[in-house]
């Protein structure tokens, strides 16, 4: 399927930039004597984890359907979903947690060389995030936008300490611990951005009702197809990056129960031949005199 692989490629480029900027990061924190530094590449740590469980998920995700499995295995993107949502969690509470040690110990000013990295970091990350924000509305994946967030919390902690080494550097001694309280602000940054890729996933876990655009569409395309009067329920669920349909639709209530079969197979090849992000359609019939 184009759309996994595209999501999958996608996923190894969010691996590699993680790890190259959490090295960068941790280097340039300890030489530049950044706290906040530190901790944002402890946020690019947990990208990498956060790849990786979205890379196994997309790629379970993207099996067929089988014996056991005969919806196949979308559900197992927002499974990882939810895990990238409980690293982004714990990774907040860890920089919290630092942040909040940081302000307690006495520490010299952070180097203004460590700015320069950090802006060229930001913007880095935030190209990032727009880039596998797209890639996971091309491949309607829940995953890869959480993984796309993961870049924008990058971004933020960047920011965060930016503003901080440069409140500290701007008023000198007495504010060294600046740039640990934008750490610490940061952190809860991070908890709501987890609140914003979690719910998502649990709305398609419980088959939560979002797709009244989809459904409408599916409506006047299956009215395309000779001999079906109406169209009646029409319900859609998400299974990973494709769509599940189950649709009512009227027929005359004088044609053969033969014909009656031949018209829903016409719909379901129409349907599923304008909709490629649809995987089945299931299509009851009911007559109309």
């Amino acid at each position: 399927m184009k759309q996994s692989e595209a999501a999958i490629k996608t996923t190894y480029l969010s691996m590699m930039s993680s790890a190259g900027l959490a090295v960068l990061k941790a280097t340039v924190g300890i030489l530049g004597n950044s706290y906040a530094m530190i901790a944002d590449a402890m946020e690019s740590l947990t990208d990498i984890f956060g790849s990786i469980i979205v890379l196994i998920g997309l790629k379970v995700a993207a099996k067929p359907a089988d014996k056991g499995h005969p919806y196949g295995h979308g559900k197992a993107e927002a499974l990882a979903t939810f895990a990238v949502a409980a690293i982004m969690i714990v990774s907040a509470t860890l920089i919290c947690a630092q942040s909040i040690e940081n302000i307690n110990t006495p520490h010299d000013l952070p180097k203004s060389f460590t700015l320069y990295v950090l802006g060229a970091i930001i913007l880095f990350k935030e190209a990032s995030f727009q880039y596998v924000n797209k890639k996971s509305k091309d491949a309607n994946s829940v995953s890869l936008k959480a993984d796309a967030w993961h870049h924008r919390s990058d971004a933020i902690t960047s920011l965060a300490a930016f503003i901080g080494i440069s409140i500290a550097l701007i008023m000198g001694k007495g504010y060294e611990t600046a740039d640990d309280w934008a750490a610490l602000l940061a952190s809860v940054v991070i908890f709501y951005n987890s609140y914003l890729i979690l719910k998502p996933a649990l709305g398609e876990i419980m088959d939560e009702h979002h797709y009244d655009d989809l459904i409408l569409q599916i409506r006047k395309r299956a009215k395309e197809v000779d001999g079906l009067l109406d169209t009646e329920k029409c319900l859609v669920r998400k299974n990973g990056m494709q769509y599940y349909v189950d649709l009512h639709i009227t027929v005359n209530a004088f044609i053969t129960v033969k014909d009656g079969h031949e018209i829903a197979h016409r719909l379901k090849d129409h349907l599923m031949m304008l909709f490629p992000e649809i995987a089945d359609v299931l299509i009851h019939v009911e007559p109309q005199e």
